[in-house]
């Protein structure tokens, strides 16, 4: 259709092509949508229709590396954010050596987590 043509519509005419426009716009977006969400499904399963992605990596537990002298209890790995307790103490001016589990100490909590004794490496 070329635009002379438009202009020689009645607004009537032109309101039905506008629906009929309407119409098929609305019809061609949803096969479009439907063909994609396929084609995403596709993608989640994979080729071998197994769920894509991994189970993630099982780490081994670390032990603590700190312990607060006030609460025996309460540990840190030296791992990730600082222990509110740590950060407490750092602040009032102590330092983190003082807080540091001794390797005799340490043994000996690993000893009982483990239930046994520790190989030697």
């Amino acid at each position: 259709m070329k635009r002379t043509d438009f202009e020689l519509m009645s607004i009537d005419e032109l309101w039905a092509l506008h629906l009929e426009i309407d119409v098929a716009l609305t019809r061609r977006i949803s096969a479009e949508k439907n063909q994609l969400d396929h084609r995403l499904r596709q993608l989640e399963l994979g080729a071998s229709g197994a769920k894509v992605g991994r189970e993630p990596r099982p780490y081994p537990r670390v032990l603590p590396k700190y312990q607060n002298p006030d609460k025996p209890s309460e540990t840190w790995a030296g791992r990730g954010k600082q222990a509110r307790w740590l950060t407490a103490q750092l602040r009032s001016g102590k330092k983190l050596e003082d807080f540091q589990i001794r390797p005799s100490s340490h043994r000996k909590a690993a000893r009982r987590e483990v239930g046994g004794s520790l190989s030697q490496h």
